[in-house]
């Protein structure tokens, strides 16, 4: 069953000149529409989005009304909700990962679509390069140089004697294809042995847990996608039930109670994110408005599951930690 939710938004800034340029060029309440791969109860990031909007001025009631509509993690049902939003003529879709990018770019080729994070959105196709991303279609990348070169060191600070990896990752997402890439490539220049465990369903992951448990690698890096994210209890109980060491891309897991994560800030991207949908609803268009790379990364660690794990973090690596949880 489609999980729909309506929100509206009201700008304290209603007297604002942005608010007063918005609604003599629409002449009507400008109208957002949200593409979440996700559920509604997966809000941490959406809530970091509506933050942006409110320090940009717009508080939820008046002048904007925003419609969310939820994959459930059902990627396949993307098309059909980003057609339903094109046919309700909202000003501007925002949307968040590859698949949800893909899904409004190929429904419109007219109305403006920022997104808040994409893996890869030059190699997938959802733009032809960063700084001129042309058509309809802008927002922020999760890309940035030297990312899986950074969480290999990590891990050889934390587990010196690690010669085995995997890689858990929704293969049916094209946003992580090179991501996994890069990783392998890290790997074997780092003199360490690569298992890609990739999957795309539930079967496919409890398959892969047992061939993980065979397999025993050191160390287990899972991506973060709306496939992982909406598994993530039952990866972060695999992973510490079978004394497997995981680090993640997203914080998020480590507060669920993963080890360790280190990534572009995911809260940062969608609150930033707003600032795109800002500058359209002024006037803005997308094709002149730059792909934006991550400038804040975190490195979160899980005091508590190391415990459990049997590990002791190292000084070097707390002393570096934007977050500890104790």
């Amino acid at each position: 069953m489609r999980r729909r939710a309506f929100i509206r938004g009201i700008a304290a800034f209603a007297a604002s000149p942005c608010a007063a340029h918005a609604q003599q060029r629409s002449g009507k309440i400008p109208q957002i529409g949200w593409l979440a791969v996700g559920s509604p109860a997966a809000q941490t990031l959406l809530d970091e989005y509506r933050s942006g909007m409110r320090e940009l001025g717009y508080i939820e009631a008046r002048t904007v009304q925003t419609e969310y509509l939820y994959a459930d993690g059902q990627i396949d049902r993307l098309p059909g909700l980003a057609a339903e939003l094109v046919g309700h003529n909202v000003d501007v879709i925002v949307t968040a990962g590859t698949p949800g990018s893909l899904a409004a770019k190929r429904a419109t080729i007219s109305i403006p679509i920022v997104f808040a994070a994409s893996s890869d959105p030059v190699t997938t196709g959802v733009v032809p390069s960063l700084s001129r991303p042309g058509g309809n279609i802008t927002g922020l990348s999760l890309m940035a140089s030297d990312l899986s070169a950074k969480r290999l060191e990590l891990i050889h600070t934390l587990i010196p004697q690690a010669s085995h990896i995997a890689v858990l990752w929704d293969n049916s997402n094209p946003g992580m294809a090179l991501r996994v890439r890069e990783t392998r490539v890290a790997a074997e220049q780092s003199k360490l042995d690569f298992y890609d465990a990739g999957v795309h369903d539930l079967e496919g992951l409890e398959l892969m847990f047992s061939q993980l448990s065979q397999r025993r690698p050191d160390v287990l890096l899972v991506t973060v996608e709306a496939f992982t994210n909406r598994h993530r209890d039952r990866i972060i109980d695999f992973a510490i039930r079978n004394g497997i060491p995981a680090m993640y891309e997203e914080s998020l897991f480590v507060e669920a109670g993963g080890l360790m994560s280190y990534g572009p800030s995911s809260r940062d991207l969608f609150r930033r994110s707003a600032t795109y949908v800002d500058k359209i609803l002024k006037g803005a268009k997308p094709a002149d408005l730059p792909v934006e790379q991550p400038t804040k990364f975190d490195l979160v660690i899980n005091l508590k599951t190391a415990k459990k794990l049997g590990l002791t973090i190292p000084q070097s690596l707390l002393v570096g930690a934007d977050e500890v949880i104790e």
